[in-house]
């Protein structure tokens, strides 16, 4: 009664491995075989990422287009799935981190349906005025490590890199400080508000 699984399990064993060899292009014809081949296991890795089949079409569109315009920067040889599956898992990433900023500037625009059509009291950075008097006690009040990491990127307008330069610190620490320093800020700006 055994010997039936016994007899199907190296086939079916046998059929994932072929099905999961290593693809190798060596040229552009060869490569958009290759992600022709891979259509379906985009789609599939695609719709066990987003759990929707339509994101995961998409998904899967946008993985094969930009493996098309960025085919020079594969390397030739190489494995194809390996490549492939990185650009695919970079656009769900950045797909879902859009989709989060959207929502999140939707919960805004709900709590102040007038956010968008508000007319900034900012002036641009260009024009070299100072901050209000209100917003730089509030800044000053930050702890010393996300207050300097805020002035340095957002007012100063340095990049993550030339920040972290500066202070001597990984460019994580700084995304990490930027991050929370903001969210200090914000919170003291809003409470005032809510008081009103």
């Amino acid at each position: 009664m055994s010997m039936p699984h016994q007899a199907t399990e190296p086939r079916a064993c046998s059929d994932r491995r072929a099905r999961r060899a290593p693809l190798v292009a060596t040229d552009l014809p060869s490569l958009q075989r290759g992600l022709v081949t891979l259509l379906p296991e985009l789609r599939g890795r695609a719709f066990r990422l987003a759990a929707d089949t339509t994101t995961a079409d998409d998904i899967a569109q946008d993985t094969v287009e930009r493996a098309l315009k960025f085919s020079a920067q594969y390397d030739r040889g190489s494995n194809l799935r390996a490549w492939v599956y990185q650009i695919l898992f970079s656009v769900f990433v950045t797909r879902y981190r859009r989709t989060r900023r959207e929502k999140t500037a939707l919960r805004a625009l709900s709590l102040d349906p007038c956010a968008w059509t508000t007319p900034e009291s900012f002036a641009p950075p260009e024009a070299g005025t100072s901050l209000m008097p209100s917003t730089k006690e509030k800044l000053d009040a930050l702890p010393g490590p996300f207050r300097t990491v805020v002035v340095l990127v957002d007012l100063d307008q340095l990049t993550y890199r030339e920040a972290a330069t500066e202070l001597g610190v990984p460019v994580g620490t700084v995304m990490s400080r930027l991050h929370r320093g903001r969210r200090l800020l914000a919170s003291q700006m809003v409470e005032p508000q809510l008081a009103a």
